[in-house]
């Protein structure tokens, strides 16, 4: 299914890149390393035939890199073949290598898979109260941790998973295929990631983390196999992906009601660049879990097609938090329902210990450049009684609907903002600046 799509994608986009006169790119934040002490998992009794568990020895490969700690680190090379595995942790100061050719796969049966306690942020699962099933990779208080490679797979084999969800007999919130706790200068690249059980890659309490040339893939109807999950973090550079799956592309987070609020740790200075991607639901998302607060993000150079909403900023009353500062520039849109949703009645809450009156504060929103065509509804922007959304500044907007088909109209309620160039015509509560600095510097 996504053979033919894949293969434009590793062939050309490197190439398409590569010749250009100059590439922007936040990827330095974190400079790549080369690890000179090398090991292999066949050195650990590592066997890539699809059928021998290799748990054993991705376990010892990863306990002499923790225990000599060679100085500059140690590579993990994994060579071509399928090498299925439960669960594991990583370590400090280690590369996990994918050579062309080569899968790392999850095993399936869960009624072995450990778990972990939630999230301090969250106060539960995500998915069902108490715990959660711990993540297939796991990198816990780590720094200089490289997944890199060939364009090697890590495939979750999520199905089973998937079904537990679908008949409602899930017992905790499911596994991330990839996961980064308390970590930083983390570097994610040239890896395909498959069928997640639950979002993709996901940093949570992180800093310095680069996702780049990585591609994502899962069924349309895979449930929450989110692409990339920034979560109370900072320093985030995500770039140059390929995404299909399931559910939001890329979605930034920062905790849940009163316990986001409490633990207090926002997701800042995140850029997000040369993202191509289909899913059933948003390209770009922020929320609806931000209770910590999204701040400085900038999202630019972004194709979707068959998505559902092709900008999604997201929250309720309850979240409290803000969302701010956030600038999405040249976007291309085909086939959405909408082309813009921004939103404060969007989001379930963990318990009922939230205050509703804790209400979120969403301003300096600024999208411009974005294009589409077959477009159900150019945008739908609702704030929240009693904390209206501020400084939502649209430029340069050319969203249009399909041949013969009506398209609806702009639809807003408790907003203030500015517009300049939007086709069609915005609602009236965008169409005059009430604070002037909308455009100031565009």
């Amino acid at each position: 299914m996504y053979k033919n799509t894949l293969s434009i994608i590793i062939i050309f986009l490197p190439a398409i890149l590569a010749g250009a006169d100059e590439v922007v790119t936040c990827s330095d934040i974190v400079p790549m390393r080369t690890r000179y002490d090398k090991i292999s998992i066949t050195d650990f009794g590592g066997v890539g035939d699809g059928k021998t568990v290799n748990s054993k020895a991705f376990r010892a490969a990863i306990y002499r890199i923790k225990r000599l700690r060679r100085r500059g680190g140690t590579l993990l090379y994994i060579p071509p073949g399928v090498y299925l595995t439960d669960r594991f942790n990583l370590t400090s100061r280690m590369t996990l290598y994918l050579a062309s050719g080569a899968v790392i796969k999850a095993t399936q049966d869960t009624s072995i898979w450990p778990l972990a306690d939630p999230l301090p942020s969250y106060g539960r699962g995500r998915e069902r109260e108490g715990g959660r099933y711990m993540s297939f990779i796991l990198g816990d208080g780590l720094h200089d941790v490289i997944i890199t490679g060939e364009n090697g797979t890590i495939d979750g084999q999520g199905d089973v998973w998937w079904n537990l969800w679908r008949r409602k007999t899930l017992q905790y919130t499911r596994p991330h295929l990839l996961e980064f706790m308390h970590s930083k200068n983390i570097i994610i690249s040239n890896v395909i990631f498959k069928n997640s059980p639950f979002w993709n890659i996901h940093p949570v309490y992180c800093s310095n983390v680069v996702v780049r040339f990585v591609t994502i893939l899962a069924p349309v109807d895979s449930p929450n196999t989110d692409g990339v999950d920034p979560d109370s973090s900072s320093n985030v550079c995500i770039e140059d992906m390929y995404i299909s799956n399931g559910d939001d592309l890329i979605a930034i987070k920062s905790g849940w009601d009163e316990y986001g609020i409490a633990f207090n740790r926002p997701s800042s200075n995140i850029t997000i660049r040369r993202i191509t991607g289909s899913s059933k639901f948003a390209g770009i998302a922020i929320g609806s879990e931000m209770s910590g607060g999204v701040e400085n993000v900038l999202a630019e150079h972004i194709n979707l097609f068959n998505i559902k909403f092709g900008i999604h900023i997201k929250t309720n009353s309850g979240r409290g938090g803000y969302i701010r500062n956030i600038t999405i520039s040249n976007v291309y849109i085909e086939k959405a329902q909408k082309g813009i949703k921004i939103g404060g009645d969007v989001g379930d809450h963990p318990d009922d210990k939230f205050d509703p009156n804790n209400l979120p504060v969403v301003r300096d929103i600024t999208l411009r450049s974005i294009w589409g065509k077959e477009i159900q509804q150019p945008g739908l922007v609702k704030g929240i009684k009693n904390a209206p959304f501020i400084n939502i500044c649209l430029s340069d907007i050319n969203l249009q609907g399909s041949p013969n088909k009506r398209m609806q109209p702009w639809n807003c309620s408790d907003v203030k903002g500015s517009s300049l160039k939007v086709s069609p015509w915005p609602c009236s509560e965008l169409i005059s600046s009430h604070d002037g600095s909308c455009f100031t510097q565009t």
